[in-house]
């Protein structure tokens, strides 16, 4: 790892749980940076999440915990290298306990400019956006 990365720190209702539910849709927890209040989990080489038990998380800010699950506070577009990808991260989301936002009118829009995406919530409610722009005819 090098060069510049990202973290999303994302505060989670049960450590052990969601980490079961991203390792299921494929990415990986780093041992080196989990323990009984945070897990780290490995997207990719510049990207990782930190989730943090709603209690640690408080420790680093002062405003309250937005509740994910009926307010939205962030959309995670997440850019993969195909459709396939697309549809079998978000079914792997779902068949791991997340839901899957439908917005049709967003899907048109999307396949008007060669886009395709999904979207999922977490089990926390925190809404993943995968999706492949098909850049050859740009």
């Amino acid at each position: 790892m090098g060069g510049k990365m990202i973290f999303l720190n994302l505060p989670v209702e049960d450590l052990a749980r969601s980490k079961r539910f991203y390792e299921s849709i494929g990415w990986s927890i780093n041992g080196d940076f989990t323990d009984e209040n945070a897990a780290c989990v490995v997207v990719d080489d510049n990207i990782c999440l930190m989730l943090l038990s709603k209690d640690f998380y408080s420790t680093f800010t002062k405003r309250p915990i937005a509740d994910t699950v009926t307010t939205s506070g962030a959309l995670y577009a997440l850019s993969l290298e195909s459709r396939e990808a697309v549809d079998a991260l978000t079914e792997a989301a779902v068949e791991a306990g997340g839901t899957e936002e439908v917005n049709e009118q967003k899907r048109a829009q999307e396949a008007e400019v060669g886009m395709h995406g999904r979207a999922f919530q977490d089990l926390d409610g925190h809404q993943w956006e995968p999706f492949f722009m098909d850049y050859s005819g740009a």
